[in-house]
């Protein structure tokens, strides 16, 4: 394994050469990002190979200071981080990334980038700060002009999953900003590297219902910055988790961990929207692989009632709290003047937080 290791290293690095190109004052520069033009089976760099009968990708990674909360677990926004990287690092040992963000050769040639339309994330543990991870990717077919990508991060040390995610991506032109077909060259280029493989199993996706301006969580007036803004020049989507994360009440924070969240996006948010975030708690209703369950419903309202009257405001919230766990949907829209504009619909749900973190040696 170590000989062949090598010699994936050794043809990797004889289709990388630095390019000469022209600088400042007419003088001669290299350039700093060389982009592989054939296919790599190792990046040691990355510390990435190239797994699943040569059309996955693992890349191992250390927890960093920066990606953790006060908790020294790694945040939602950490992990989601952790998922774009991989993605991208996957199309870049490929042999198939242009210069745009994650775009082929083909999607450049047609002025063509990545949206994501869906995602779905579960946690089922949280790393700890220092924690050595592995994170698999892969990506299938998903209709006739849209691509699936999956991952699973577990432990190095332990092998235990602690994350499984999945999302359906789409093409946008760059100038006119709307959904485009696959081109068959495109197809082409992407569809060696489809298989058949799920990380998380959706026979029904759960819909999401929308959010009214009497939502009991609202917060306005969020714009992004400029340090918002990706290669794409629009904003992305982990900040749009950022904005749904930060109206979740302190009392659900400071008790509960994010255990899922699922997102549908409607529209890209630019660097002049002026967006709001809004949320509503899942007072009655558990719902099941996409049925309601009234006999639930009803202990559950029986369980939150005080004679005949329903608790309202933070009552309810701590009796939901008390259930074990909670759910919120959530809206970020453009409110303009006669109407608005939905950009992401989410759904989080959240579990109990356990204190099994281990620091030592």
């Amino acid at each position: 394994m170590i000989n062949g290791a090598s010699a994936a290293m050794m043809r990797s690095r004889t289709t990388m050469s630095a390019a000469p190109m022209v600088g400042v004052n007419g003088k001669v520069a290299l350039e700093r990002a060389i982009i592989p033009t054939k296919k790599q089976f190792v990046d040691p760099f990355r510390q990435g190979v190239i797994i699943l009968d040569g059309v996955g990708y693992r890349q191992t990674v250390v927890v960093r200071s920066y990606e953790v909360g006060t908790d020294k677990t790694v945040t939602p926004q950490s992990i989601l981080n952790l998922l774009q990287e991989t993605a991208l690092n996957h199309v870049w040992m490929s042999g198939l990334l242009g210069d745009g963000f994650g775009a082929t050769h083909g999607m450049m040639k047609n002025n063509l980038i990545w949206v994501v339309s869906r995602m779905q994330v579960q946690l089922d543990q949280y790393p700890i700060w220092g924690e050595i991870l592995e994170i698999d990717t892969w990506v299938g077919a998903s209709g006739k002009n849209g691509m699936r990508r999956d991952w699973e991060i577990r432990s190095h040390t332990t092998g235990i999953v602690f994350a499984r995610a999945t999302s359906t991506w789409v093409m946008m032109n760059k100038k006119t900003r709307r959904l485009s077909k696959m081109p068959d060259e495109v197809r082409a280029e992407i569809s060696p590297w489809f298989i058949k493989k799920e990380a998380i199993k959706e026979d029904s996706p759960e819909k999401i219902g929308k959010l009214d301006d009497n939502a009991r969580y609202v917060n306005s007036g969020l714009q992004p910055k400029r340090s918002d803004l990706d290669m794409n020049c629009h904003v992305n989507n982990v900040k749009y988790v950022g904005w749904m994360l930060e109206v979740i009440p302190d009392e659900c924070l400071e008790n509960y961990q994010l255990s899922e969240i699922i997102l549908e996006y409607r529209r890209e948010c630019g660097s002049s929207d002026v967006v709001e975030s809004l949320c509503e708690p899942e007072q009655v209703g558990i719902i099941k692989d996409g049925v309601q369950d009234d006999e639930q419903d009803l202990n559950l309202m029986h369980r939150c009632s005080i004679g005949a009257g329903f608790i309202q405001g933070a009552g309810l919230l701590n009796c939901l709290m008390n259930e074990g766990t909670i759910r919120y949907t959530h809206l970020l829209q453009v409110k303009e003047e006669l109407k608005c504009q939905e950009i992401v619909r989410g759904k989080t749900t959240w579990r109990k937080r356990l204190n099994l973190h281990s620091f030592s040696g």
